[in-house]
């Protein structure tokens, strides 16, 4: 396997332990448990994020399976999937973290943190949708548009679902 595919597991791999290994303990140790870190969401909106939760985690499975096993090193500058990857994988881990410090002792700079955690993640799912599609490769096929549409579906749920309007109603609390 190419030195740049490892690199790409290793960011995944070790970003991935911190993701969650921030909510293991993130649920265990804040206060309210896991219903505080809904804030002020309606309860006939947390059925539609747990589904798109699943689905962003099957579009995450796709991308990834994609540049793991079908897209060439050659074919694209892997250095930006590093980038990417740790933008997302890094700031996710502080979000749960840090909105369980805002929930303990509320204040501007905590819960500024949260947005710009929430915007890193948002930004780099962006990323990711254009990476995929400014790619010249030959690898297009059906694991090239389930990547995409896995990504889209992604940023979707990171940019609007959780950048967004989580905020608006965590706020309404």
């Amino acid at each position: 396997m190419p030195t740049q595919k490892i690199i790409l597991i290793a960011i995944n791999f070790i970003g991935g332990i911190a993701v969650i290994g921030s909510y293991i303990w993130g649920l265990r140790t804040g206060d309210g448990g896991a219903n505080a870190l809904w804030g002020g969401t309606p309860a006939s909106v947390k059925p539609i994020y747990t589904i798109s939760m699943l689905l962003s985690a099957l579009g995450y499975f796709a991308f990834i399976f994609f540049i793991l096993f079908r897209l060439g090193p050659a074919s694209f500058n892997f250095n930006i999937f590093y980038i990417i990857f740790f933008g997302i994988l890094s700031a996710s881990s502080f979000w749960m973290p840090l909105t369980n410090l805002f929930l303990a002792n509320p204040g501007t700079i905590l819960w500024f943190m949260i947005r710009v955690v929430l915007a890193i993640v948002g930004i780099s799912s962006c990323a990711l949708v254009w990476a995929l599609i400014s790619l010249h490769t030959k690898e297009i096929g059906l694991a090239y548009w389930l990547a995409l549409a896995g990504s889209i579906y992604f940023a979707f749920h990171t940019t609007v679902l959780d950048m967004i309007l989580w905020p608006l109603f965590f706020k309404m609390q």
